[in-house]
């Protein structure tokens, strides 16, 4: 059968026809993980061995679960203070003390001792993780269907959703970003339940905006399944999700593991109560009739279809059609069923979380799925579920607020300001970076997740949150692998370098078919099923990206040098990749940070270290770019609008943030002593605070491109820390 597969070309994913061979059925085992189906075992095996042919101490036999360095490899990493990169490091005659190594070693000692004072005892660090304002709406509707809407807590929200408020109305999902309909529309809903007066001025102009908008029918699908749950939304015009998709084994072209992580542990709970179609009744004032154009009696709420004979989304949008139609049938046995199914499913991933996918979304859905099937408030797992949400709360006494995040960061935070320090010269011996390395070896993956249903590789690799074991994933993996690395050479803890080949295995299964890497699953990029009606929020599926792509080999160089080149098979598929994905004017998209000052500088570093030759002429666009969009201050900077207007790209204010990610690549082009990296030193260090760190306004980190921005708090503070840290040791005449 052929099937349409995504590659992402310049940040658009394009379709490519593929066959596939065979594929992978799911099924449980005794404690409910997911395994292979056994029949594929023979093609599994000879899968192992071309993919881990070459890795220190891999066996044949694909149990294997512990590898060890080989003493090549171990060889030529060398200590953490002496630049341990790909090809060994040279030292050359070193940069006189200069002021400007003065200045950059006291800015690197001052932004090193900011970061270790907020290290938590345990060993952890994490900041605030800021979103846009559907997370506070979503408390204020899930405390309200839980029948809690005289909970205090609501208007504390509600400040937070007030203070966010554009002055011409509505909500943007990114700072200094336009009104957005979808967010506008479930902030003014959960402001009324809340019981702010839609009399109210500023209720009254982001009225307006929505309505010019195109009003609550034009916003996306997640919207209106919330307000469905209101009796806001007719159930009959939100897309279905019949929980009888669980009964589709992963062998077939469409079933839950060809979603995206995120979208699974979203949907499945999701699935629950669209079959269920609870209702929870609102007085008139909380309704929201004023958010359709006309009025909600006279609005057109069913979905659009595109112009044309076929296309995916008519297709989907027919199957939906027959899909409600079949529910008039009785298929009662057969949806209930579906729901166990579907029950179980979720509550074998509570195991070792901090609830389901330990993501808002997620996490709210599992809740009230168990609460329409009729779990009580005070059974355990919907009291677990509730204390995992009450962890993402923010007080803040000095305004009475209550602000939401989507999750926890402390396993890439904790990643990345391990790395960033030992770069800046932070004993590897000294209590934090003890403390970090033995945090982090404490949140080692040792159980088998939904990965492994197409990769056969034993368990291994990180997550991104406090407990999240289901589900590991390549990029908090990487950051892991590389900080433990420069904290710990071969040889020296066996439990590092155990835990090091462990994540290497996993790692080496997750490579994508077209040679990159994705996040959370491998070959995650059928393209057609983003045109399924509930795929609105830009993430339903996990395809390969540069900054991923890249940042594996970053780490390939770091801890096996030796092994790894660009004549590597490996490695010559990830390159081959790069060169595809490249955009006309050099730069390359960046799926996981703002935007192409992310991906660009990223492809760069990797390139760099695992010995690219970085005079070729592609990578000499990329370098030519970069310089081509340095603003006048000496930074660097770019905003979330580049996802829906690339032409917008390099435009927009210098941050410390995407300053540090653009040096930290040219660095890595050889362009170290270079005035466009001199000039960006002086920006970081003319801007640094008196207590060593930085302040950044903007949002540089992504969720879901178009969909969902963040704002991670430490991002002004640990990349600039990592830039001066490279920069140090360049003046100090280290080379990779």
């Amino acid at each position: 059968m052929m099937q349409g597969r995504a590659r992402r070309v310049c940040g658009r994913e394009v379709q490519v026809s593929k066959a596939r061979s065979h594929g992978h059925e799911a099924s449980k085992s005794g404690t409910g993980r997911p395994r292979r189906n056994s029949g594929a075992d023979g093609a599994w095996q000879g899968r192992w061995r071309e993919l881990f042919a070459g890795v220190p101490g891999f066996t044949s036999h694909p149990a294997v679960a512990v590898a060890e360095n080989d003493a090549a490899a171990a060889a030529s990493v060398h200590l953490p203070g002496t630049y341990g990169l790909r090809g060994g490091s040279i030292l050359r005659a070193p940069h006189s003390f200069s002021p400007a190594l003065e200045k950059v070693e006291a800015a690197v000692a001052s932004a090193s001792q900011y970061l270790k004072s907020r290290q938590h005892p345990d060993g952890y660090w994490v900041a605030e993780l800021e979103a846009d304002t559907t997370l506070e709406s979503y408390f204020i509707l899930l405390r309200t269907f839980l029948g809690r809407r005289d909970d205090p807590r609501l208007t504390k929200y509600a400040r937070v959703i007030l203070g966010a408020m554009l002055p011409e109305g509505g909500w943007a999902i990114y700072q200094h970003g336009p009104v957005e309909l979808s967010v506008s529309v479930l902030s003014y809903f959960a402001l009324k339940v809340a019981g702010v007066s839609a009399d109210e001025p500023g209720m009254k102009r982001s009225r307006d905006a929505i309505l010019q908008l195109g009003g609550a029918t034009q916003a996306n699908t997640y919207t209106k399944f919330h307000l469905a749950w209101f009796d806001q939304y007719d159930w009959e015009h939100v897309p279905a999700i019949p929980p009888e998709i669980m009964f589709i084994p992963a062998i077939a072209p469409i079933n839950i593991y060809e979603m995206s992580s995120w979208s699974r542990a979203i949907f499945v709970p999701l699935s629950v109560i669209y079959a269920l179609k609870p209702v929870c009744p609102l007085p008139p004032e909380c309704h929201v009739d004023e958010l359709f154009v006309g009025g909600r009696a006279h609005a057109r709420l069913s979905m659009t279809r595109t112009k044309g004979a076929f296309s995916w989304t008519n297709f989907f949008l027919l199957t939906d059609k027959a899909l409600k139609i079949a529910e008039k049938f009785p298929i009662g046995a057969a949806r209930r069923a579906a729901l166990k199914k579907a029950e179980r499913w979720m509550i074998e991933r509570f195991q070792a979380s901090g609830g389901l996918g330990a993501i808002l979304p997620a996490m709210l859905n599992s809740i009230m799925a168990l609460k329409v099937l009729g779990y009580p408030d005070d059974h355990p797992l919907m009291a677990e579920g509730l204390r995992e949400l009450d962890a993402l709360e923010i007080y803040d006494p000095a305004d009475d607020t209550v602000r939401i995040q989507p999750c926890h960061s402390p396993v890439w935070d904790t990643s990345i300001s391990a790395y960033a320090l030992l770069q800046a010269g932070v004993d590897p011996h000294g209590e934090a970076i003890r403390k970090a390395v033995a945090w982090l070896l404490s949140k080692e993956v040792r159980r088998p997740g939904d990965w492994q249903i197409k990769n056969p590789a034993p368990p291994g690799g990180w997550y991104f949150e406090f407990a999240n074991e289901f589900y590991p994933d390549v990029d908090d993996t990487i950051m892991v692998m590389m900080a433990l690395r420069w904290a710990s050479p071969p040889g020296e803890s066996q439990e590092v370098d155990d835990a090091i080949a462990r994540g290497l295995i996993w790692l080496r299964g997750m490579q994508n078919e077209d040679g990159g890497w994705a996040s959370f699953d491998r070959d995650n990029d059928k393209a057609f099923l983003t045109k399924v009606p509930f795929a609105d929020h830009n993430a339903m599926i996990d395809p390969t990206t540069a900054d991923i792509t890249s940042r594996t080999l970053e780490m390939l160089a770091t801890i096996a040098p030796a092994t790894y080149n660009p004549q590597h098979p490996v490695v010559k598929r990830a390159i081959s990749f790069l060169k595809k994905d490249q955009c006309k004017d050099g730069s390359w998209f960046g799926r996981w940070g703002v935007n192409f000052l992310y991906g660009t500088p990223q492809v760069l570093r990797g390139l760099g270290l695992i010995g690219e030759d970085m005079s070729q002429p592609y990578l000499q666009r990329a370098v030519e770019w970069l310089l081509s969009v340095q603003l006048p201050d000496g930074g660097w900077g770019e905003r979330c609008d580049t996802y829906d207007d690339p032409s917008r790209k390099g435009k927009g204010p210098s941050t410390p943030s995407q300053t540090s990610w653009v040096l930290i690549g040219l660095m890595a082009a050889g362009l170290g002593d270079s005035s466009a990296v001199s000039r960006g030193i002086e920006y970081l260090l003319e801007r640094q605070t008196a207590d060593g760190t930085w302040e950044e306004d903007e949002w540089t980190g992504t969720g879901f491109p178009r969909v969902f921005y963040l704002n991670y708090h430490y991002y002004r503070h640990y990349w600039p820390l990592m830039a001066l840290g490279q920069y140090r040791r360049f003046l100090l005449g280290y080379r990779p």
